[in-house]
């Protein structure tokens, strides 16, 4: 095994040996430069498909041959460890080619030497302390910007060695303005744009740490003349982009278009890597990007999308809105064809909805918000009961107003979305130019909502079709975009 040929030859040679016995190495550029460095602490990532988590998981391999040599890899939750094609998949692929021995409920990997690298999840900010007292020579974080500042520092007095091997910290991360890595890798990316600066990648800079401030310097020797009872630590930031993993653009030349496709926050966060992007009026839907048309086309699919508010607009108050929104697919295109919105009582409300539906017509679906609990589920049968014949469906709410603006977003800014003209458009662009800080955003919620709604049909129509909607080239069946 390559494990027992490593433990008393030339490191570097040590290496050679170990890419061929796993018959794969890390690709020239950024993920190569991480597996090299020398920091006390590495930050690798920036844009999506770099090569992170491949990175991650070849590099403690390169002291596997050592007794006693232990690494930790972190991950917030244990379902993100264990996620199809996640960590602790990819593992599997690489490790028993050394001969490690998995553990699957310790998540853990023993090598014959006896060293073990094992993945452990930190959900809660006390989980930090379930190491206390452990020595752990290498610490690596998948995706930083998950956990927090308070973590982080407390598993560096965890960093410790007794087997010979330098301890090190490792990360990779992907941008995330509002994350407390932006800060700290703040001298690696420019101000102004967000993007890193390129002869910064890969240089180191020094900190120590007075109480809860860090402090940098150019230099170990600059920071020890300043503060000779405090340990410099040195950090480098390696910047990564899809280009820099071309096994990944081989094996998957469509990856390129799914982050096209992405809204623009996350298209900039993800495909360019700028950390200074962040949820922002305008970044998510702008006036010139929707396309005003007089008439609207004969639509394939139309569906009638409801989020509800209950309350009516006193002297004083302005509560949220009910909309009910009317989206229509035609030609491979999104049609907005009506905005119904008031603030009015659930009794007013009901009527209104009657009224509508009357006048879509039964072949026109009504899909409802569903939030939890039990209220909601009576609400939506009582609201089925009102209209017999009429296909009306409760939709769970998941996840965030922005990440469920996202695609829609996209579709909108990719020159896909056609607006019926009427009296309406000037309320509902205005609130989509302000979204998300706007003080309503009940009209972007049921365009989401009815986009969403109307992708889900077509994915049910299009299961048995074999041609999906490629970016790449350019090439339409049913796109979910």
């Amino acid at each position: 095994m390559a494990s027992s040929l490593l433990s008393d030859i030339d490191p570097d040679y040590a290496k050679i040996i170990l890419w061929n016995e796993l018959d794969m190495e890390p690709q020239p550029g950024p993920q190569a430069s991480f597996l090299n460095s020398e920091a006390d602490i590495t930050i690798y990532g920036g844009a999506a498909g770099g090569g992170k988590t491949f990175g991650e998981l070849l590099d403690p391999l390169q002291w596997v041959h050592v007794p006693d040599f232990g690494a930790v890899i972190f991950r917030r939750t244990t379902t993100m460890i264990r996620a199809e094609g996640g960590l602790w998949d990819e593992s599997e692929n690489i490790y028993p080619k050394l001969g490690a021995v998995r553990r699957e409920q310790r998540l853990d990997w023993k090598f014959p030497s006896g060293a073990k690298i094992s993945f452990a999840h930190m959900e809660y900010e006390k989980n930090r302390l379930d190491w206390q007292g452990s020595q752990i020579c290498l610490i690596s974080f998948d995706e930083l910007t998950h956990f927090t500042k308070r973590q982080f520092f407390y598993m560096l007095s965890r960093n410790r060695s007794t087997c010979g091997v330098k301890p090190r910290i490792r990360a990779t991360c992907n941008p995330d303005a509002e994350s407390w890595v932006a800060e700290f890798i703040g001298w690696w990316i420019d101000q102004d744009t967000g993007f890193a600066i390129p002869e910064r990648a890969g240089k180191k800079r020094y900190f120590v740490q007075q109480g809860d401030d860090l402090i940098w310097g150019a230099s170990a020797e600059e920071l020890n003349d300043l503060y000779p009872e405090l340990m410099p630590k040195s950090v480098t930031f390696i910047p990564a982009y899809l280009e820099d993993n071309p096994a990944l653009v081989t094996k998957d030349p469509g990856y390129r278009g799914r982050l096209m496709a992405l809204d623009r926050v996350e298209r900039e966060r993800l495909l360019k890597g700028n950390w200074k992007i962040r949820p922002e009026p305008g970044n998510y839907f702008r006036r010139e990007w929707f396309n005003i048309i007089d008439v609207a086309p004969e639509c394939e699919l139309i569906v009638r999308y409801w989020d509800f508010a209950g309350s009516k607009k006193r002297p004083g108050k302005d509560p949220d809105w009910t909309v009910g929104f009317l989206l229509g697919f035609a030609q491979n295109r999104f049609i907005i064809l009506d905005i119904v919105r008031m603030q009015e009582s659930p009794g007013t409300i009901k009527a209104a909805v009657k009224a509508t539906a009357g006048l879509d017509g039964r072949y026109v679906p009504i899909f409802i918000e569903q939030e939890p609990g039990s209220a909601s589920l009576h609400m939506i049968e009582d609201y089925r009961d009102e209209l017999p014949g009429y296909i009306l469906e409760g939709v769970p709410s998941t996840g965030s107003k922005i990440v469920r603006a996202g695609p829609v977003s996209s579709a909108v800014e990719h020159g896909r979305v056609d607006m019926v003209r009427a009296a309406w458009n000037k309320a509902f662009v205005t609130e989509a130019e302000l979204f998300p800080d706007g003080a309503h955003d009940d009209q972007v919620d049921g365009f989401s909502g009815a986009h969403t709604a109307i992708v889900d049909l077509l994915k049910q129509l299009s299961e048995s079709e074999d041609e999906y909607y490629d970016p790449d080239i350019e090439r339409v069946n049913i796109s979910p975009i």
